[in-house]
């Protein structure tokens, strides 16, 4: 009997190289897979994905703000991961980044996902799919209301790709799958990818497998997928995981139902929670300060006596001051709000920002990092 030769396990990419320009001005400072969801980097939650689902040798192409990635994310020991990066002085697009990655992903089936991507998808499905319909190539899709915001997918009836549309309208849309960004490949794709030049999945390589009756399939993902596209976007995904819509870990100790609290920090037995709220690390909440879910406070944070943050998500490092109050914004980090001011609906505050004393900034608003908000300069 000859010996049992081993399938080696998929190896991964995640594409971290975007600018993430429509979260701005959250990640003017940062990139894009750096943003928070549950106090956490986004990315960190895929490559806990990525070790749940037994792949250990992970590849990152980076470009905006590369530095703070690695140095949060290191070597990937921490994660049970070996991690590998290539930085991308120019950007290479979504199917040159991958390509440039070709070393690391060694010479069997390899996945890829979007370092943006808020999923608990089923990679090990995802994979034995992708080798079960023997093409080339195995889109991630997932059916959605409205195909007019993402990039579709058209299939025959055996789920053999056979065409896209990028944002049709919706009385044009000839599917409503949309292209989630995650796939799973054979090394032969990298035939499509030609090196050192911007190839775009969508617009380069998928037509040309197209065009060369090269056979790729969708998969259906019905598990969570939420691709953190915009501020709204980025809002729900960090809720539905607060509401453990989507299988991530919560930072912390449960306190009390829907209450987690992180190591060193101390909640004023005077304040008033209402859940669902996660409190990071090393935070200080005063006497009569209101909480009310969901809300997500980062470490080291500040909330005052008489302060009331409502259906926020308050970044790292920030102070609330005595009497101020916030509703259904987005805090960035180490953001002080002076005593007394008034953080409108959906206000997005950039990082650094001050809010002086009595402060009013409108419903909406984008305030860009480092900005000296004074109660007499217009915005109130």
């Amino acid at each position: 009997m000859s010996p049992r030769v081993a399938t080696p396990r998929p190896r991964a990419m995640i594409m971290a190289a975007g600018l993430g320009t429509r979260l701005l001005p959250l990640t003017e400072l940062i990139a894009k897979p750096m943003v928070p969801i549950l106090n956490r980097p986004v990315m960190e939650h895929i490559l806990r994905l990525l070790r749940r689902h037994g792949i250990s040798e992970v590849a990152a192409n980076l470009h905006h703000h590369p530095q703070a990635i690695q140095e949060y994310f290191g070597d990937g020991s921490r994660y049970g991961l070996h991690l590998h990066y290539n930085v991308e002085p120019e950007l290479l697009g979504t199917a040159g980044g991958v390509g440039a990655c070709r070393d690391a992903l060694g010479e069997g089936t390899f996945v890829v996902v979007s370092g943006d991507a808020l999923t608990d998808v089923d990679l090990a499905s995802l994979v034995a799919a992708h080798k079960r319909s023997g093409g080339i190539a195995t889109i991630a899709v997932k059916q959605v209301e409205d195909p007019s915001l993402y990039g579709v997918v058209v299939h025959d009836r055996d789920g053999r790709v056979t065409g896209f549309q990028e944002k049709p309208a919706r009385e044009e849309a000839r599917s409503v799958l949309c292209n989630c960004g995650i796939y799973a490949f054979e090394p032969r794709i990298f035939d499509y990818i030609p090196a050192g030049v911007f190839v775009d999945f969508a617009l380069h390589v998928f037509p040309a497998l197209l065009s060369a009756g090269d056979p790729f399939h969708i998969w259906r993902l019905d598990s969570y997928w939420n691709d953190v596209g915009n501020i709204d976007q980025y809002r729900i995904g960090n809720f539905d995981a607060l509401l453990g819509r989507v299988r991530v870990q919560v930072p912390g100790e449960s306190v009390s139902r829907n209450v987690w609290v992180g190591p060193g920090s101390t909640v004023s037995p005077n304040a008033r929670i209402k859940p669902p709220v996660l409190i990071g690390g090393g935070c200080r909440v005063e006497d009569d300060a209101e909480l009310i879910g969901p809300l997500i406070i980062g470490d080291d944070c500040v909330i005052e006596a008489g302060a009331v943050l409502s259906g926020v998500i308050h970044w790292d490092g920030g102070k609330t001051g005595r009497g101020a109050s916030a509703v259904g914004g987005i805090i960035g980090r180490g953001v002080r709000i002076h005593h007394g001011a008034t953080i409108g609906d959906g206000a997005v505050i950039g990082d650094g920002t001050d809010v002086a004393a009595g402060a009013v900034v409108p419903l909406g608003a984008r305030i860009r990092p480092h900005t000296q908000v004074a109660a007499e300069d217009g915005l109130s």
